[in-house]
């Protein structure tokens, strides 16, 4: 008897007849994978039920202290089943059929076969057999018997197996399944998998009569066996001779080759199982200084010792080691690490104007970037039409600061609004923003004021009493003096502070600013606006409103802070900072707030920094006509979205942030990058907050209105996460462009470059770059240095994921899947 687990966070419990097909029944299974087989949506996988065929478990206790049956692989008790994936199907109707094949089944032991909840998978669940080896080896001769490819990663004995419809069965042994067991498998293999040993045995030889080939098999998954149609290592001997080595290395600046590759392996000795890697980059970045001339560069490898040793070990084909580099794309500019080597070996030439260049270039990136943002927001304005509203007049790489700009605004509007996160989902977050909007002097930063004299007007208006109320005050004062008739200070509500207030003044109007919503009082958000960044920090410098800085740090999340003076005016109590800012400057006054020297406090990644384009001398377009519909649109929305209350719908969104945020986190773990886990851990709030407000206006027509006040509820699509999974990564990568060369620093306790402002190239960006323009799941395994293909496919997934590959060839019989570059990923 095998075991199943509800959810990932209940122990497992036994399967029966009467419970597997309840939970194949269940409307609530049946809706999830019908869902994900309709958007791929991966969170409604992870809600299924899941199997483990191949083990049930001792009762242990969990890290809570609860006692249960959990999924642990030192508590694996084996049943003597088996369970095998085979994946990447596009009809897996046509995989098993045919009455010989169900007759036969019994030969093979086979119990079970059903379609994965993705709709393009099989998992077959036979009898083990102790003469095969453990679980992996059972699987690698099922699949040589039925000519398909085993999925490595199903070796563990408590693998999980997500359940399918009573409809996806395709062939089913009621009898055997229930109630199979077999002890002598159990016996050999059940404490080799308690010690976490699940790797194969032995290697496959084939076994005379029991090969089956599936009927109508996808032919891309069919793998050749010895004995058996397996091909003979390419016979070279008709190929054409390449040209060989050429005599005599030239110098590079008056330099020998060899003094420089010295330098570039600075004097580290090259192990064995790293020389065929080592030998791919050091191909890929001598075409810099070579004329990518592929003989000359041969050459030069085949004259460098650790490639000398490759060679002459096992006939290493360098030739074939130049053509894959030659296939990586080619910079403007020396890789760093050859730079370095340059500068050692004494062969720069001009290397003032190089070392600009490498400034520079992030810069240029950047602005590239920037543009391909504001089209895919451009993209976007027929499912958003105010992002069109907030964006008009603008060159399209202003659109990111315009649309930050605004949604930080509007999102401060919403204000009685609530939502829930991943992280601590018990508590109500609020929507918050610290918005720092970066570019040179007449870049073109005056949008921003057009949007807050727009999207403020309802907050404008508020405060219009609440300020003529202190201002007559304290004109009765001045009259009254300290007589006994002085009047008492009106408690008025003011939400919009200039920067240079008074952190009394400021205190005591955030505590005042209190509104009862849904029969609970709610702290309204301060606002500040300021055009010049620089004005800002100084200010901050002295005086009664000297260094808000801890009150920025708290305002992110709405932490709470307090204060207790002995002066009268002064508020003594504790409160929640609500305080949403968003100031325009420059980078010299960016880097006046945050630099190496307080980039522990946390605030770069409290902050928005989104970067405004060089002008280059272009002039923006006139305007022949005044377009004063677009500014009443957007007034419209303001006092819309002003009286808005309520929890905002948002699970989909939020679920579709933590697998982003998982993805970003594996590409740290592969680049061992605690600057990049660091600038990646708050990055879903920003996409979240800045994308809601303009996911509440797309939805506008299914909310209504509670007295003067709209709420409601309606259910987020693929659209609005495609508005969410763009401000997300703007955010993501505007945090390493500006912090990113200052977190390192912060974690390595130096300077990864000769420049603060160089950008540290994270060894995913560097492996991405070696590929191909069109390359396969060999090329990313070579590429990244990874250790099999099933890690590679996972790796493209990711990238296909992030937008930044797309499949342009399936995988068939004989000819590999093939994927093409979409995008660019940033340092």
């Amino acid at each position: 008897m095998f075991s199943y687990q509800r959810n990932f966070t209940l122990p497992t419990e036994a399967v029966t007849s009467e419970v597997f097909w309840g939970l194949l029944r269940d409307p609530k299974t049946i809706a999830n994978i019908e869902g994900y087989r309709q958007t791929g949506n991966a969170q409604l996988k992870r809600r299924l039920p899941a199997f483990m065929f191949q083990a049930t478990f001792d009762e242990t206790e969990s890290k809570s202290g609860k006692m249960g049956r959990w999924r642990k692989q030192a508590a694996t008790r084996l049943t003597g089943l088996v369970v095998m994936d085979v994946d990447h199907l596009e009809n897996p109707l046509q995989i098993f059929q045919g009455e010989e094949l169900r007759m036969k089944s019994e030969e093979l032991g086979i119990v079970l076969v059903y379609i994965t909840p993705s709709g393009k998978g099989l998992k077959i669940v036979f009898k083990a057999r102790p003469e095969w080896g453990n679980l992996i080896d059972n699987q690698h001769r099922m699949a040589e018997l039925l000519g398909l490819e085993v999925d490595e990663s199903c070796k563990d004995a408590s693998r999980m197996s997500f359940v399918c419809r009573e409809e996806d069965i395709l062939f089913i042994n009621e009898k055997e399944l229930f109630s199979y067991e077999n002890r002598e498998f159990a016996e050999r293999y059940e404490e080799a998998y308690r010690q976490g040993q699940s790797k194969a045995t032995r290697t496959l030889s084939p076994e005379p009569g029991l090969r089956r080939k599936l009927p109508n098999a996808d032919a891309r998954l069919a793998l050749p066996l010895k004995g058996e149609g397996e091909t003979s290592p390419q016979d070279t001997s008709s190929l054409p001779l390449r040209e060989g080595p050429r005599e005599g290395l030239p110098l590079y600046h008056g330099v020998e080759y060899s003094k420089i590759i010295e330098a570039w392996l600075e004097g580290k000795t090259v192990e064995p199982g790293d020389r065929h890697r080592t030998s791919l980059i050091l191909a890929d970045h001598l075409r810099y200084i070579t004329d990518n001339d592929a003989g000359l560069i041969e050459q030069i490898l085949r004259e460098t010792p650790f490639v000398k040793e490759i060679v002459d070990e096992r006939n290493e084909d360098v030739a074939m080691t130049v053509k894959s580099a030659q296939e990586f794309k080619m910079y403007k500019n020396i890789p760093n690490r050859m730079r370095e080597a340059l500068d050692k070996a004494g062969a720069t030439a001009n290397g003032g104007e190089d070392l600009k260049d490498v400034v520079e270039t992030p810069l240029r990136e950047m602005n590239s970037q920037l543009d391909e943002w504001g089209g895919q927001l451009e993209r976007l304005f027929g499912e958003f039409p105010a992002l069109r509203d907030i964006c008009k007049g603008l060159k399209r790489s202003q659109y990111p600061a315009a649309v930050f700009v605004g949604g930080g605004l509007l999102m401060t509007l919403m204000t009685r609004c609530t939502y829930r996160f991943y992280h601590r989902p018990e508590e109500l977050r609020r929507l918050n923003n610290s918005t720092l909007i970066i570019g040179d002097p007449a870049s073109g930063k005056s949008f921003a004021t057009r949007l807050y004299k727009l999207l403020s007007t309802p907050i404008v208006e508020a405060d219009k009493v609440g300020k003529e109320a202190i201002n007559a005050y304290r004109e009765l004062v001045k009259t009254k003096g300290a007589n006994k008739d002085r009047p008492k200070k009106p408690k008025v509500i003011v939400r919009i502070h200039p920067a240079r207030t008074s952190n009394a003044q400021f205190i005591q109007d955030m505590v005042n600013a209190v509104e009862e919503v849904d029969g609970r009082p709610m702290q309204l958000h301060m606002l500040t606006f300021d055009t010049e960044l620089d004005n800002t920090v100084t200010v901050q410098r002295g005086g009664s409103w000297i260094d808000k800085q801890s009150m920025e740090l708290k305002a992110f999340h709405n932490e709470e802070d307090g204060q207790a003076y002995s002066n009268v005016d002064s508020v003594m109590q504790d409160f929640e900072v609500t305080w949403n800012f968003i100031y325009t400057g420059t980078p010299i006054a960016l880097k006046r707030k945050v630099n190496e020297q307080n980039f522990g406090s946390g605030l770069a990644t409290r902050l928005t920094c989104i970067p405004l384009p060089a002008t280059n001398f272009e002039m923006m377009e006139r305007e022949t006509s005044i377009d004063l519909e677009s500014d009443k649109r957007l007034e419209m929305w303001a006092r819309r979205l002003d009286r808005m209350k309520g929890l905002l719908p948002l699970e989909k969104i939020v679920d579709e942030l933590y697998d982003w945020t998982a993805r970003r986190m594996m590409d740290a773990l592969e680049n061992e990058s605690k600057a990049e886990e660091m600038l990646l851990k708050r990055c879903a709030y920003h996409g979240l907050n800045f994308s809601a407000p303009f996911i509440v206006m797309r939805h506008w027509g299914e909310l209504h209105q509670d007295g003067d006040m709209w709420c409601g509820t309606f259910e987020t699509d693929d659209t609005d996460w495609q508005l969410a999974e763009l401000l997300t990564n703007i955010q993501y990568a505007c945090q390493r462009h500006y912090f990113g060369a200052m977190a390192e620093t912060y974690f390595d306790n130096k300077m990864k470059s000769a420049y603060a402002n160089v950008q540290h190239r994270q060894k995913t960006v560097e492996c991405f770059n070696r590929l191909p323009e069109e390359f396969t799941n060999e090329d990313v395994m070579r590429c990244f240095n990874l250790g099999s293909v099933d890690s590679a496919r996972k790796k493209t997934f990711r990238l296909w994921r992030d937008h930044l590959v797309e499949k342009i060839k399936e995988e068939k019989r004989g000819e590999k899947a093939l994927f093409r570059k979409t995008g660019i990923m940033l340092p």
